[in-house]
């Protein structure tokens, strides 16, 4: 398998293969600062698909300055910024992780012409990382999926709905244990509420005639999760999609997986070990002395000898995100809204072989190991296995 430095260097060779030579025409982006995104947008959903693919050259109106690269970054950035600020409308933060950006579902009452403005992010996504550009914005986990054409899974709900999710599981208890699910008086639809208005949806042609039971029970969870994780979005989604590969080709990402399409997207974050240990709890084994148990001195030592990527995977493997708030570690964010330190819950290696990890609570299980090297080995494997969807357990 090859390391994330060498699918990266290929796919940048490949894009510069593609990249249409300055002396076939180039692109000179006149664009008035006060008027950034407006004038952004024309101007990119004018361009072809080749000229998506020529080098791009910025002029901000007004201003002196040459684009040898820096107002090209500083045009990603800002546009970015402007288009995933969740006072536009189009996106809104993750009821998981405040650091991961989710479909407003409601974006077409909040912004003439919003399909638009998801084409054209989906053209300048595309284009950063065309370009070796950085995207200013954290999706959702089940978002780079969709662009990698994964399979969505049933746990990929909790991060977006995780009352939702927890309901769902408790009706698939009940439905292993054999209890009479038409007794709940359930039907193929859901209740809906943008805007504060109620609208109740069919999650299947004549869903609000078809009583759940033991039987089609499968099919209604597949068709809560399609619903929920793609359905309430379509439109928004396929443009994303259709402006995306408007600029990369499919099957140029067949190589990555969806942790390293965010990594490659969004850049290697910069982590503080420091300011993460200091923002760290401990419970469970290892409340009692903290920091200083054995197994925890080992996961720091471990952490100190992994890659950026590695520490990246991991951040992303327990948080939902690779992103670090730009106040640091002290203002993590559960799925309440409230301040929620990284935890570390000791648990025994009985019970647990692998780590796991909670999302919704930045924590992450961590077996008492016997060794460092059993520990770095597992927790390796934990953290790159989490992104095929191959559940290690």
């Amino acid at each position: 398998m090859k390391i994330f430095d060498e699918k990266t260097q290929w796919f940048q060779d490949t894009c510069a293969q593609l990249c249409v030579e300055w002396n076939e025409g180039h692109m000179r982006m006149n664009i008035r600062r006060s008027h950034m995104l407006g004038d952004s947008v024309d101007a990119v959903m004018s361009l072809s698909r080749k000229d998506l693919r020529k080098l791009w050259r910025f002029e901000f109106i007004g201003e002196m300055g040459i684009d040898a690269g820096g107002l090209a970054r500083e045009w990603f950035e800002i546009v970015c910024s402007e288009i995933f600020d969740p006072d536009m409308g189009l996106w809104m933060s993750s009821v998981t992780n405040q650091m991961s950006m989710t479909i407003n579902p409601a974006s077409e009452y909040c912004c003439d012409d919003h399909l638009v403005y998801y084409r054209f992010l989906g053209r300048v996504m595309g284009k950063a990382m065309f370009d070796r550009q950085l995207v200013r914005g954290h999706m959702v986990k089940h978002l780079y999926k969709h662009i990698l054409g994964w399979p969505i899974y049933f746990k990929d709900l909790e991060s977006v709905d995780e009352e939702y999710y927890n309901n769902l599981k408790q009706l698939q208890t009940m439905h292993e244990n054999g209890d009479d699910i038409s007794m709940l008086c359930l039907d193929f639809t859901m209740t809906s509420e943008i805007m504060g208005i109620k609208k109740e949806i069919e999650l299947v042609e004549g869903g609000a005639d078809i009583e759940v039971t033991n039987d089609n029970f499968p099919e209604y969870v597949e068709a809560c999760l399609k619903y929920k994780l793609m359905g309430s979005v379509e439109p928004q989604l396929n443009e994303l999609l259709l402006g995306f590969f408007d600029v990369i080709p499919e099957p140029l990402l067949t190589i990555f997986d969806y942790q390293e399409l965010e990594l490659i997207m969004c850049g290697l974050p910069h982590i503080d070990l420091e300011d993460w240990k200091a923002h760290t709890e401990y419970s469970g084994e290892y409340e009692e002395i903290g920091i200083h148990h054995p197994t925890v001195e080992w996961f720091w030592e471990t952490l100190e000898e992994f890659t950026a990527e590695l520490r990246a995977r991991l951040l992303l493997f327990v948080t939902g995100t690779s992103g670090v708030p730009s106040r640091g570690f002290g203002v993590l964010q559960s799925n309440d809204g409230n301040i929620r330190n990284f935890t570390i819950h000791g648990v025994s290696a009985e019970i647990c072989f692998y780590p796991r990890a909670h999302t919704c609570f930045n924590r992450i299980d961590l077996p008492l190991y016997d060794s460092k090297e059993k520990l770095k080995e597992r927790l390796k494997l934990a953290v790159t296995m989490s992104a095929t969807g191959f559940d290690i357990e």
